[in-house]
This record gives C-alpha cells, sequence and structure tokens, in this order.
C-alpha cells in the first residue's frame, strides 16, 4: 500500500514537492498530499527520512517550517500531521506506522472525534448521541451501522480510521458538481438595468472562465437578483435560460443571462444578483455539429480573458458591459483585506532595520 504524506502550514509549490513524490494533490493553499512508492512505504526509517528531506528542502527553498505526517490514508496523515505539529517529540515529521500500537490507541481515544478530518460541530453533535465522543469509537464502530445514520463519507472516514484507504484525490472532485453558482452580494445597493447588466455580464465571464478551467459546459443558465431580505421592497426576479448547445462560451452565457434584463425595475435597490448553471456536462463529449456552432465557439474567448486576468488582474480585460471602465461601485469592499504573502509576490511583509 502506498503511503500518503500530507504537509501544512504553508503554500507549497508543486515543483518542489514533484521532486519527492510522482503524485501531488494540492488540497488547500496550505496543505498538500503526496502519494509515495511502495518501496519507500515498506520502511518505515525510509519514510522518516523522506520526512525530514521534505521538511528540509520546503524550508531551505521556501523558507518556511512544514509539518509531514505519514500514513495509509489521507485520514490518518491528517492525524499524523497533527501529532507532528502538536508533540515535539517527532520533530516535525510523524511516521503512523512507526509509532506503537498502544501508543496510537491511547491517543485516538483522548481526542474527541471532532479532531478528525471532516467531522464538524454539527456532526460531531449528531455522533455523541450515538455514545461516539473519541477518535477511537468511531474507528471501532460498526461501517454499516455508521452508512445508514449518516452518509457514505462519514462510513469512508471510520474505514480509514481502522487503515483502509478509501477516499481519493480531491483534484477528482473539484469542479466535478451537479450545477455551478457565481454570486455576490453588492457592497451598495444597485438602483439601475446598466448597473444589473454590468454584474451579469461580470458573473458571465467568471462563469465561463471557471466552467473552461474543468473542461465543463452547460445547457440550463438560471439569472437571478434580488433585494435585500430585510427590505420593505421585496423583488426577485428569475429567469431560467435554455441554451442552443452545451456551451462554456462567454459571449453565449452573457447573451442568455441579458433575458433577465426586460424584468429588472429601474429604481428598485438590489442587494445582490448571480448566474446557476446546471446540467453540466464534459466539454469533450457533446459537441454540436457544425452548422449549430456560433461563429466564436472555437475562440477559446474565456480561456484568453482569464489568462490575461491571472497575469495583469481582473480589470485588465472584460467583454462587453463586463469590461467597462471605471469598473462597478458595487464590488465588495477589499481595503481590510490580509496580507497574502505567501501567496502573492507583491504583498510580502517587508522588515527594514
Amino acid at each position: 500500500m502506498r503511503e500518503k504524506c500530507t504537509l501544512q502550514q504553508s503554500d507549497l509549490p508543486v515543483r518542489v514537492l514533484e521532486r519527492f513524490a510522482s503524485e501531488v494533490d494540492i488540497y488547500r493553499i496550505d496543505e498538500a498530499f503526496l502519494t509515495i512508492d511502495r518501496r519507500t512505504s515498506a520502511d518505515c526509517e525510509a519514510m522518516t527520512d523522506l520526512g525530514r528531506t521534505v521538511r528540509s528542502e520546503v524550508r531551505r527553498l521556501i523558507g518556511v517550517t512544514v509539518c509531514v505526517g505519514i500514513a495509509p490514508n489521507r485520514t490518518l496523515s491528517k492525524l499524523a500531521n497533527r501529532c507532528a505539529k502538536k508533540l515535539d517529540v517527532f520533530g516535525g515529521v510523524c511516521v503512523w506506522p512507526a509509532t506503537r500500537p498502544e501508543w496510537r490507541e491511547r491517543l485516538m481515544r483522548s481526542l474527541p472525534v471532532s479532531e478528525v478530518w471532516g467531522i464538524a460541530s454539527r456532526l460531531e453533535q449528531r455522533l455523541r448521541t450515538l455514545g461516539i465522543e473519541s477518535i477511537w469509537d468511531l474507528a471501532a464502530a460498526d461501517p454499516t451501522f455508521i452508512r445508514k445514520q449518516f452518509n457514505v463519507t462519514v462510513m469512508r472516514t471510520a474505514l480509514e480510521l481502522r487503515g483502509v484507504a478509501c477516499i481519493g484525490p480531491e483534484e477528482d472532485r473539484t469542479g466535478k458538481t451537479d450545477q455551478l453558482i457565481v454570486s455576490r452580494s453588492f457592497s451598495e445597493k444597485v438602483t439601475t438595468v446598466n448597473g444589473i447588466r454590468q454584474a451579469l455580464s461580470i458573473y458571465a465571464q467568471q462563469m465561463a472562465s471557471r466552467l473552461t478551467r474543468h473542461h465543463q459546459v452547460g445547457k440550463t443558465l438560471v439569472a437571478f437578483a434580488g433585494a435585500a431580505h430585510f427590505a420593505e421592497q421585496k423583488y426577485y426576479p428569475q429567469v431560467t435560460a435554455r441554451l442552443p448547445f452545451p456551451t462554456a462560451d462567454p459571449v453565449e452565457l452573457t447573451r442568455a443571462a441579458h433575458q433577465l434584463l426586460p424584468y429588472i425595475q429601474d429604481g428598485s435597490r438590489y442587494a445582490r444578483a448571480g448566474l446557476m448553471m446546471v446540467d453540466l456536462l464534459p466539454a469533450d463529449v457533446h459537441l454540436p455539429l457544425e452548422p449549430f456552432r456560433a461563429p466564436h465557439e472555437d475562440a477559446g474567448i474565456a480561456g484568453i480573458i482569464d489568462s490575461v486576468q491571472k497575469k495583469a488582474g481582473k480589470e485588465a480585460l472584460g467583454l462587453g458591459w463586463g469590461g467597462m471602465r471605471p469598473g462597478p461601485s458595487w464590488q465588495m469592499k477589499r481595503e481590510m483585506l490580509t496580507k497574502r504573502a505567501t501567496t502573492h509576490w507583491d504583498e510580502l511583509v517587508t522588515v527594514r532595520a
């Protein structure tokens, strides 16, 4: 069985991590899973050496300290990572199979079930009503009983605590949902049709970029707007647009989103607007015949806009009303946004001595 290695506490560039594993899954901005080869996973000493090497190289090349947890699956590797972080005896690297079974049992009995990856406070309360209070209780529970009381995700978590690997890479699920929603509350109320037109245009471009990134297309678009829930005027217009063919083209999505505009009333104070795409399909499976394709469908507009915005900023390029200048005044206020020094070079903290 190939071991899972979890690293935390920094933004880890894929190029650094790929030196140590054939499979790298960037789970979050400060966390990644590495799949260790079979030969290394069969030797606890080799896994410990690998963890220390990864830790020292990340420190040397990136300048941040990370903790490494190595275990047979993702749930246990998260738990091992917690031990590496909290217990000084491990020196930042915890290899779960190298620890004594009685120590692992004592640890799992002492930790509440909320310390398990994916067990939130509400789920913890439901588990406690069934007498499952510690991590050990969940690991010892009958998986069939857990499946009947909760769902397959909790059952898989219980199995992983026993050492069974049954939770796959996060990337297999990213973007593979049945629907996609792009919606924001306005920082100040929008009272004109043109204001809503601009918002819908920007959201259509963002939706097209996300669909293109995940190689998906959609056939049904829902556009909506509405006042604040506590406002005296209750007005929530919504339309459902059936696209002529599955697409991720921003021109077609913008055109469909604008079908909401006849229902927008000038003078009404709209607090939010958004788009929802349903009936998502793989992009390379459902290709329309040539006579039914839009002339700009193969231009890759969504990809071009996305790549330019990544390099020059989100306001550098836009399509139609989504690129009007000056930019919209209703966008979310970000003056108090915390510096993102781990992901943006221009926001690194400067120290003068």
